[in-house]
This record gives C-alpha cells, structure tokens and sequence, in this order.
C-alpha cells in the first residue's frame, strides 16, 4: 500500500524538509485588514512582523475543506492508496474540523477509510515531527493504519515550551485559555508557556529573557533524560537568540540527533508575536521506529 501523508501549514517544517519527506503541506490563512493571504505562500514572517508591530488588524483562518478534499484527491489520483493528513490541534483552530469534513467527502466518491486525520494535540514541530515520522513509517511501506499511528504516538511524546515577549497577542486571540487568570497582573514577566492536552497553558514566570532561555534548556534536559531525543527551536525575529539556544541544547544533550532551527510562519505568529521562542523536544525513535536526520 501506498499511504501520502498531509499536514498543514502550522508545521513550519524546516526548508525543504515537505518536498525530501513527500509530505503536502496545506497552507492556513492569514487576514491583514481584512485581506486574505495564504500563510507560507503569500505571506511570510517579514511582512507579519511589518504589520504587527504597526498594529494592523491581524487575524487568521482555517483552510476551507475545499483546499484540503483538493490535496486528497490529489494525493489518490498520483497512485496513493490512502492519505493520513495530520493536523494542528482542534483545542487551536478548526482546521482539524475541516479536514474531516473534507475526508468524508473524499471517502464518500472513493472509499471508505481512504483519508484517515489525525488530531496532532499540538502545532509546529511537534506537529511536524508527527508528519515526518508518518512519512518515514510510508516510505518503509506501512500501511494506513501504522502510518495513522506513527503521527499518534510520536505527536503525544512531544513536548513543546516557548517564551514570548508578551501575552497581548495570545491573549487577543483567545488562545491562551486559563494562562490570562494564572498570570495575572504578571505580565510584565517573561511567561514560559506550553502545549498540553491540546491547548496553551502557563508552565513559569521568569523575570529576563535570559532566564527564561536557560530555563527552557533546564526542563528540555529534565524532559529527555538520558534518552536519545530529536531536537527543533523555532522563533520569529530572534535568530541570534534562537541559534544561541540551539548552540546551549546540542551542549547539554549530547544524545540528541542534532537541532533544526526554524522561524515560525504568519498564522503561528499572529498569535504569539514577534521575538519568541520555542522549543520541541521529541523522544527519538520512540513511534515510528525510524530516528529522522535533523540535517540538512
């Protein structure tokens, strides 16, 4: 059998990694003043940057399920037997939504179970790492069921922390839940955040910037353990900050199979606002049997 495999734009999947893992990415959209744009396609961290910090009216959308049955079909006339399409967490956006709608309708012209999607519970590499396994277990010719599998298990073994500069964008897009009680009148903190059970919730308070880059490397080592574990730092606008960070994992976790560095894409960015930084640590070989090469 020949499964495809499908994310979305939300991975922010290193430079050429969809194209090397035949993985087809779906782009979200981005809304500047009310104009439309395809996140990774039409817009880029640049211009997001641009307009946040001219306090343009940013928002974003999830896919239409037109776009996604598109990249199903497509998938399937190329000779795939089946697509497993792995997406952001539904506890985030509604594109997980909308690409069940889109596989009932492609399941309905073409079989039932030829689209399998799966609820990643997590966005950017933790979402990609689940892609790549996915791909990794369709390239050694799993079929769609392990393949489905594959991007379960190693998008539950994630963990992914970040540190913004401010609340005001997750707080404007309603996507930090409980974090807006917890912190409080703290917002002047540096908010070490993340992903669990699906959703953005406060794990720190760190008073500098600095701390809170050495704290992330502190519970990145306290995660892995003396386990081999696959590394990504994404950021948007801090890229010395970044490569630092990267440069202090790789030191402290010798076991790990190198650190791709990444910058987040426009809809991620639209939420979190420029200058922060995050991390994903993913237990290798843990999921789909097959540790992933990080370089390039």
């Amino acid at each position: 059998m020949s499964v495809a495999v499908v994310t979305d734009s939300t991975a922010y999947l290193p430079e050429g990694f969809s194209q090397r893992h035949a993985i087809t990415v779906v782009p979200l959209y981005v809304l500047i003043d009310g104009e439309q744009r395809l996140d990774g396609v039409e817009i880029g961290q640049t211009e997001l940057v641009h307009a946040l910090k001219a306090r343009r009216k940013v928002s974003t959308s999830m896919p239409h399920p037109d776009d996604l049955s598109k990249a199903y079909r497509t998938a399937l006339d190329d000779g795939a037997d089946a697509v497993v399409s792995i997406h952001i967490s539904s506890e985030l956006s509604g594109t997980w939504s909308a690409a069940v709608r889109a596989a009932q309708d492609v399941c309905a012209e073409r079989g039932a179970g030829r689209v399998r999607i799966v609820d990643s519970r997590t966005t950017v590499m933790g979402l990609g790492f689940a892609a790549l396994h996915a791909a990794a277990a369709a390239a050694d010719g799993a079929d769609a069921e392990a393949v489905e599998a594959a991007a379960v298990s190693t998008a539950a073994a994630s963990h992914t922390m970040f540190v913004v500069e401010t609340l005001e964008h997750l707080r404007r897009g309603g996507r930090i839940g409980t974090a807006t009680a917890l912190l409080g009148t703290a917002l002047a903190m540096k908010p070490l955040l993340h992903i669990d059970g699906g959703k953005i919730r406060p794990l720190e308070k760190v008073r500098t910037t600095g701390r809170a880059m050495t704290r992330l490397v502190d519970l990145v080592a306290k995660f892995a353990g003396e386990r081999p574990v696959e590394l990504a730092v994404q950021h948007l606008g801090a890229h010395e900050r970044a490569a630092t960070l990267a440069d202090r994992l790789e030191e402290r976790l010798p076991a790990a199979s190198g650190c791709v560095v990444s910058e987040l894409g426009a809809v991620i960015g639209a939420h979190t606002g420029p200058g922060v930084v995050g991390v994903v640590v993913q237990p290798a070989g843990e999921s789909a049997g097959t540790e992933l090469s990080t370089g390039p």
